[in-house]
C-alpha cells in the first residue's frame, strides 16, 4: 500500500513514497543494503522487453522495468500514462518478471523512478544479480543512493519543458564516466540553454555521453542536428529510436 508524502514535494506535485520505507532504514543512519529487504514493494506501471530507444545502448535488446508516479509535468511528456496508474509489487516478483526474458540490460525508468523510495533498493538487488542497470530520472532528485555501478541517465530540464526550475544541479557531481546528461531540446531558447548548461558538467563525462534530443513535434532533427554541426559542439545527437521503429505505439515499447 502507498501513501502520499505530507511534506512539500517537489514541482508543487505530490510523490509517492512506499509506506514500508522506514523498516528499511537502519537505525544506524547508514543506507539500506540491496538485498536485504526483499520483500519491499513498487509501485510497477509494465515490465516489457523491447530494444533500447535511447541513451548510449541505444539499439541492444532491453527489459524495461517502469515505475509509477512522477512530480514533474513537462509539456512534451510521452509517458503521461505512468503518473498514477500501476500495481504494487514486491522487489522479489519484479526480478522474477525481468528473468523471464533472459536479457543482461535492464532499464529502471518511469515516470520519474526516484519518487519512489526504494527504487535504489531494486537497482541494487538487480546489480547484485548480475544485471547490467540503467536508470533514467528526470533530474530533480538527489542519486547519491544510487549504487556507482549503475548507468544513469540524468536529465537536465530545458526551458521548453516547463520544469526547468526543478534541476537538482547538486547532482552533477556525483555524476561519473558510466553515467550521461540528456537534454530535451524543443526550440533555440532550449538549444542555447543546453549549449551554456555544457560548461558547467563534470569534465568526468565523454563528451559523446552528452545527449541532445529534440522533441519529435516541436523541432525537426534535421534543424538540431544543423544547429550541433554549425556550433560544432561536442555532443551526441540523440533520439528516440523506438518511435522510429514503432511509430503507431505509444507504450510498451
Amino acid at each position: 500500500m502507498f501513501t502520499y508524502s505530507d511534506a512539500p514535494a517537489i514541482g508543487g506535485m505530490p510523490f509517492l513514497l512506499p509506506v514500508n520505507y522506514n523498516r528499511a532504514v537502519q537505525t544506524s543512519g547508514s543506507k539500506p543494503r540491496a538485498g536485504k529487504y526483499q520483500d519491499m514493494t513498487l509501485l510497477v506501471n509494465e515490465i516489457f522487453y523491447s530494444i533500447q530507444g535511447e541513451s548510449l545502448n541505444a539499439g541492444r535488446p532491453c527489459v524495461f522495468v517502469r515505475l509509477t508516479g512522477c512530480n514533474l509535468r513537462c509539456h512534451y511528456c510521452d509517458t503521461t500514462y505512468a503518473y498514477e496508474a500501476g500495481t504494487l509489487t514486491s522487489i522479489r516478483e519484479i526480478l522474477r518478471e525481468v528473468e523471464k526474458f533472459n536479457c543482461p540490460l535492464v532499464e529502471v525508468t518511469g515516470g520519474e523512478p526516484l519518487s519512489q523510495s526504494d527504487t535504489p533498493i531494486l537497482i541494487g538487488r538487480l546489480l547484485n544479480a548480475g544485471y547490467e542497470v540503467m536508470l533514467e530520472t528526470n533530474g530533480s532528485f538527489d542519486v547519491s543512493s544510487i549504487d556507482p555501478r549503475c548507468m544513469k541517465i540524468l536529465d537536465i530540464k530545458c526551458p521548453s519543458s516547463g520544469e526547468s526550475s526543478k534541476n537538482h544541479y547538486e547532482n552533477l557531481p556525483l555524476l561519473t564516466a558510466l553515467d550521461q546528461v540528456k537534454f530535451v531540446i524543443g526550440d533555440r531558447v532550449d538549444y542555447e540553454f543546453a549549449k551554456k548548461t555544457l560548461d558547467v558538467l563534470p569534465r568526468v563525462l565523454c563528451t559523446h555521453h552528452l545527449l541532445f534530443s529534440p522533441v519529435s513535434e516541436t523541432l525537426a532533427l534535421k534543424t538540431l542536428s544543423e544547429w550541433i554541426l554549425q556550433d560544432n559542439l561536442p555532443v551526441r545527437l540523440h533520439i528516440q529510436l523506438h518511435k522510429f521503429i514503432w511509430p503507431e505505439v505509444t507504450r510498451g515499447k
